[in-house]
C-alpha cells in the first residue's frame, strides 16, 4: 500500500495509555503492517506515514509517564521487533527516534529542557528527532572533531558541520555532540533545526532507503538550559549508543523472524526438476543456518527485554550489549545472504514480487558499521575483559566470568588461543570469540527461561560453536605470519 492510500485509523496516542502492552502491540502492529517492505515505497517516509506510527504511540514507551509516556523498556524492545518483523528499515527508523535521541534528553537532560520537549513527542504532531555525532574526517573520533561550541551572552553557540546522520533533513529537533573551542571539553545540546540546523547535501545509501543521510551545517545559538552537563550526569559517547545498540537485537529478532518464514515460504513453493527445492540437502542446510539465527536473535532479544532497563545506568551491561550488537547484525548479514542465495537471480531483483531478498540484502549490508563498527567493539570487548582478569589467563577469567561461564561449561572448548600476548589484530578476533560465548550463555538462559524446544537450542549452540572455533583458526592464520606481507617491511620487498 502507498503511503498516499494510508487512513488515519489510529486512535489518539492519550488513549493508548490505559492499554495493557498486548493489547498496546496489537494496536501497534496493525498500523506497522501497512509498511511492509514487500509492498511500501522504497523512498524517504513521507511525514504523513510517520504521523500514522507516532498516533500508535511509537514513541510512547520510551517518555516518562510524568510527560505523557508508558515509560516501559520491555514496550521499547517489542515496538522495535515488531517495526523490523514488517520493514527493517522502520525499525531502524524508531531505534533512531527513540534510542538514539529521545533517551538521552529523557536520562540526562535538565527539567526545563525536558518540559519543552518531551510533551511534543507524547502527542500526535509528528516530529522528529536525530543525533548528530559523526563527522566528514573524524569519523567517530572525537578529538578529530572539528564541530565547537563556546559561550556567548545567555548561552551557547555552536558551530560545524556533521554528516550521516539519520533524518538528516527529517529531524525537527537534535541531540549535536561538539567540544569546546578553546580547551578538552565535550558538551550535548539539544538544538531545534529552525535555530540554524541546515541540510547541504543528501547522500544516497544502498539500503536503508526510508531514513534521508547527508551533510548538515550547524550555526546555532541555544539558551543555557539546553545543554546536557555531561560531567554532574556522567554522560560519555558511550552511553549515548549504548541504547540503539542493544536494540539492534531487538531488530535482529522481528526481522530475521521473518526472513526465516519467508525463505521456508519460498523454498517450499519452489519447483526444481521433480521435487521442491526445500528437499535438497544444502538448500535445508541454508534454512538450518536462517532459522539458528533468528533463534539466536530471539534469544538475545528475550535477554534485553528480561534484564536491561533502558532508562537505568547501561554501563554495568556494557560487555553484553557489544556483544548483542555483533552477534545479532553479523547474524542479520548472514541470514539475508542464504535467503538471497536461495532466491537465485529473483533475489537480485529490488521489488521482485516472489520475495524481498533484495531489499533484505541491501538493508542489512550497513550493520556491521551502524552504531559502532564492529570491529571496534570487538576490540573493547576483550580490552574490558583484559582490564578485569586480576592476574588469571584470559581463558581462566571466562571461565568464571557470569556472562561466559554458562557456556564456557557447556561447550568444553579449548580457548587456550586466547592465553598469549594479544595484539590489535587478535584483539579484534577475541572480541567476537568472547562475544559468541555471552551469545551461547544466553540462549541457554532464554531456553531454560522459556522451555524453548530443544530442536531449536542445539542448532544455535552448535553453529556458535562452529564461529568460535573459526576465530581459533583465525588467530592460527595470524601465527603464520601472514600480516608481515603487509606491513612496511612487506611492501618495501614487494618494490
Amino acid at each position: 500500500m502507498r503511503a498516499d492510500t494510508m487512513t488515519n485509523d489510529v486512535l489518539p496516542t492519550n488513549h493508548l495509555l490505559a492499554l495493557s502492552t498486548d493489547e498496546f502491540i496489537a494496536g501497534f502492529d496493525a498500523v506497522a503492517s501497512k509498511f511492509d517492505s514487500a509492498t511500501f515505497p522504497q523512498q524517504v517516509l513521507p511525514p504523513e506515514s510517520w504521523a500514522l506510527l507516532v498516533r500508535a504511540g511509537v514513541r510512547l514507551p520510551t517518555l516518562p509517564k510524568r510527560y505523557g509516556g508508558r515509560d516501559s523498556s520491555v514496550e521499547m524492545c517489542r515496538i522495535v521487533e515488531t517495526a523490523s518483523e514488517w520493514n527493517l528499515a522502520l525499525g531502524v527508523y524508531v531505534i533512531v527516534n527513540t534510542a538514539l535521541a529521545l533517551l538521552p534528553v529523557v536520562k540526562w537532560a535538565g527539567e526545563e529542557v525536558k518540559q519543552e520537549m518531551l510533551p511534543l513527542f507524547a502527542g500526535g504532531d509528528p516530529v522528529m528527532a536525530g543525533l548528530a555525532a559523526t563527522e566528514p574526517g573524524a569519523g567517530s573520533a572525537l578529538s578529530s572533531m572539528t564541530t565547537t561550541f563556546e559561550e556567548c551572552e545567555g548561552g551557547y553557540r555552536i558551530r560545524g558541520r556533521k554528516h550521516w546522520q539519520a533524518l538528516s533533513s527529517s529531524a525537527d529537533w537534535w541531540l549535536v555532540l561538539a567540544k569546546n573551542a578553546h580547551r578538552r571539553e565535550y558538551g550535548y545540546f539539544v538544538v531545534r533545526r529552525s535555530e540554524g540546523f541546515r541540510t547541504v547535501e543528501l547522500y544516497e545509501a544502498l539500503g536503508l532507503k526510508l531514513l534521508d543521510y547527508g551533510v548538515n551545517d550547524i550555526d546555532v545559538t541555544v539558551p543555557r538550559h539546553r545543554r546536557i552537563d555531561a560531567e554532574e550526569t556522567g554522560l560519555d559517547s558511550v552511553d549515548v549508543f549504548l541504547a540503539s545498540r542493544a536494540l539492534l537485537a531487538a531488530a535482529g529478532a522481528g526481522f530475521l523472524r521473518r526472513i526465516s518464514r519467508e525463505a521456508h515460504a519460498y523454498a517450499d513453493g519452489r519447483q526444481i526438476g521433480r521435487k521442491t527445492q526445500s528437499r535438497i540437502g544444502f538448500v535445508n542446510y541454508r534454512l538450518a543456518a536462517i532459522d539458528t539465527s533468528s533463534t539466536i536473535c530471539e534469544a538475545l532479544s528475550h535477554y534485553l527485554k528480561t534484564m536491561v532497563d533502558f532508562k537505568g545506568d547501561l554501563t554495568p551491561v556494557f560487555p553484553a550489549v557489544q556483544a548483542l550488537k555483533t552477534v545479532a547484525t553479523e547474524r542479520m548479514i548472514s541470514a539475508a545472504q542464504s535467503y538471497q542465495q536461495l532466491t537465485g537471480a529473483e533475489g537480485y531483483r529490488c521489488g521482485s514480487p516472489t520475495n524481498i531478498a533484495g531489499q533484505a540484502f541491501l538493508d542489512t549490508r550497513v550493520f556491521s558499521i551502524f552504531d559502532g563498527n564492529n570491529d571496534m567493539l570487538s576490540q573493547q570487548l576483550t580490552a574490558h575483559c583484559l582490564t578485569r582478569r586480576s592476574g588469571r589467563s584470559l581463558s581462566g577469567f571466562l571461565a568464571d566470568w557470569p556472562l561466559t561461564a554458562p557456556a564456557v561449561a557447556t561447550l568444553r572448548e579449548d580457548l587456550s588461543f586466547l592465553d598469549q600476548p594479544l595484539g590489535q589484530a587478535q584483539q579484534v578476533l577475541a572480541g567476537r570469540a568472547i562475544a559468541y560465548l555471552i551469545a551461547v550463555t544466553l540462549v541457554l538462559e532464554w531456553a531454560a527461561e522459556t522451555a524453548a524446544d530443544p530442536a531449536r537450542v542445539r542448532p544455535a549452540i552448535e553453529f556458535l560453536r562452529h564461529d568460535i572455533a573459526g576465530v581459533a583458526a583465525e588467530f592460527r592464520l595470524l601465527a603464520t605470519g601472514i600480516l608481515d606481507a603487509y606491513g612496511p617491511k612487506g611492501r618495501q620487498r614487494a618494490s
